[in-house]
């Protein structure tokens, strides 16, 4: 009889509130009857959570190395040589690896056998696929990840780390054909095995309403960060203000730029038309946007190259059926296509984002059109239980190629891609 596959996630934090993502995919998983772990290098620092993790099954494992000392770090590497064959010999191979990484993955590896993981799958190209990719050297078990945005974006990404993690992965995934591109042209023959896979929705939480008769309310969602772009939506909100455009503006989420956000409504004047709500429970983000005549996602790329990937929250929006206007950034285009699924303008622009935003609060039909065209792509593209299907067979190949004897070629940098 086979042995049913059992993988790992590897993630930074778990849980972690803006990553439902995460969570809506081990739930498909589960709901499909997969065998799943999750290992987090640090514990949770938000405050709150969002509902849905409570219906996670997967046990938890926390890789923590807070205060790790050298005694802590040589016990655990002597632990793990163990149980494991050529231990010491992959470690040299390891050269210049923070020391908490390796014990993370040292102790990771030998939880790895004890526990019969077949598989580790890493979130986000950093510290997560850092340790993902050495416990899998260590235990001699394949490793994939999902590349995001901010990880192989911004600035602060090496672009030598990212091209061996590339060659050494079995399969990359990331969110969209944008990034596919992206990482083949940077990075050549060691991208070759990058696929694109959309972040799943469970689409019977997310039922479509028509926006016919929804009030003339704008609501935007997201970390109050740069790269979201919502002082340049609070300048779209000043032009409709000043050209007597009736309105209401609801931006939800916290971060950074809140005190900034908040000088800049009040020099804009736009105290009795515009809010921040501060981050809510996603089950009361679904409601807020489900009840507003437009969601708005007026996304930029940082100074310091950082830009969303494809934002969940416009995923659901549409699924909703909330007309969006979003901009030209990255993956946007391939969802938010202009006429057709939403209106799509360019980044920076507030002039533009004010008469998207006036045209689709003035337009009953249009908002109709588009949100239901909008809809059948989601049901389309971006079904969790059909993505996560297709995620799961490319675990199984690089499973299967692992016990068919390749499991070095799985694990050392490459010019061919692994799988078809």
């Amino acid at each position: 009889m086979t042995t049913p596959l059992h993988i790992a996630y590897v993630v930074k934090r778990y849980p972690r509130f803006s990553e439902t993502f995460i969570v809506n995919e081990i739930l498909a998983h589960e709901a499909a009857g997969r065998s799943v772990e999750i290992f987090s290098l640090y514990p949770p620092n938000d405050t709150h959570f969002q509902s849905t993790l409570s219906r996670v099954r997967a046990p938890v494992t926390y890789l923590t190395a807070d205060g790790l000392r050298a005694p802590d770090l040589w016990s655990e590497l002597l632990r793990t040589a163990t149980v494991l064959p050529d231990f010491w010999r992959t470690l040299a191979t390891l050269r210049g690896t923070e020391a908490r990484e390796v014990f993370q993955a040292a102790r990771l590896a030998r939880l790895v056998r004890e526990r019969g993981i077949h598989l580790l799958h890493a979130h986000f190209a950093t510290t997560a696929t850092s340790v993902a990719h050495a416990a899998a050297r260590f235990a001699q078990i394949p490793y994939t990840f999902t590349a995001h945005a901010k990880d192989i974006f911004h600035e602060s990404a090496s672009d030598a780390d990212l091209e061996r993690k590339l060659a050494g992965a079995a399969r990359v995934i990331t969110v969209s054909d944008f990034n596919v591109r992206f990482l083949r042209d940077k990075f050549g023959p060691a991208a070759s095995q990058v696929r694109r896979l959309y972040n799943g929705l469970d689409l019977s939480r997310f039922n479509y309403t028509s926006p016919r008769e929804r009030s003339r309310h704008i609501v935007a969602v997201g970390r109050l960060i740069e790269k979201k772009g919502f002082g340049i939506l609070l300048e779209a909100c000043a032009r409709l203000a000043q050209q007597r455009v009736p309105f209401t503006c609801e931006l939800i989420g916290g971060g950074e730029l809140e005190s900034a956000l908040q000088r800049q409504i009040r020099e804009l004047g736009l105290n009795h038309q515009v809010r921040l709500t501060g981050p809510l429970p996603q089950s009361e983000v679904i409601e807020r946007v489900r009840s507003a005549a437009v969601f708005a996602a007026p996304c930029v790329v940082g100074a310091d190259g950082n830009a969303d990937g494809l934002p969940t929250v416009l995923l659901e929006a549409m699924a909703l059926g909330t007309p969006c206007v979003a901009t030209d950034v990255t993956g946007i285009p391939e969802i938010v296509r202009h006429e057709r699924t939403g209106l799509q303008v360019p980044q920076h622009d507030s002039e533009e984002l004010a008469s998207a935003l006036a045209r689709l609060l003035d337009d009953a039909d249009l908002r109709v059109e588009l949100s239901r065209q909008a809809r059948d792509l989601i049901e389309h593209e971006f079904d969790a239980d059909q993505n996560t299907e297709q995620q799961w067979r490319w675990f199984a190949q690089a499973h299967h190629h692992a016990d068919a004897g390749a499991v070095e070629s799985l694990l050392q940098p490459q010019l061919e891609p692994v799988l078809a």
